[in-house]
């Protein structure tokens, strides 16, 4: 889940430097939007690793060897952007729901809440990004 995150937000951080054309100013918010509540999220699931008594990883070699998300090494169009993101947050919501077995079976309420919230807000984020594409 961190690694997913922290990769999704590195993606959505250089497509808001990156991003060209005629929605370049919307979608450049709306990135700058989505990347600063990624790095409050990357700080809350490290925080709950740590409240596990687990060290969180941290480099960037732990977060490509962990994370589901693809790192490209192109410079897509602004619509293909649009399409990665969303796959990016559509991983982090399928990531956080297969750790709920997990959860569930050590009755550990705080990280269930804190998958819930994580959930609802790439789900936001998805919609948000979905939207600009019709």
């Amino acid at each position: 889940m961190l690694a997913d995150s922290y990769t999704l937000y590195l993606k959505t951080h250089n497509y808001h430097w990156n991003v060209t054309g005629p929605m370049f100013h919307s979608l450049h918010l709306l990135f700058e939007e989505q990347y600063n509540e990624l790095a409050l999220a990357v700080d809350l699931v490290a925080e709950r690793i740590r409240a596990l008594d687990a060290f969180a990883p941290a480099s960037y070699r732990e977060f490509a060897s962990r994370s589901t998300i693809v790192e490209e090494g192109d410079q897509p169009d602004a619509t293909e952007m649009i399409r990665r993101l969303v796959a990016g947050q559509d991983a982090v919501i399928h990531t956080a729901k297969s750790i709920f077995p997990a959860v569930e079976l050590a009755h550990d309420e705080p990280t269930a809440d804190l998958l819930t919230q994580r959930i609802q807000a790439h789900e936001k984020a998805a919609w948000m990004l979905r939207s600009s594409l019709a």
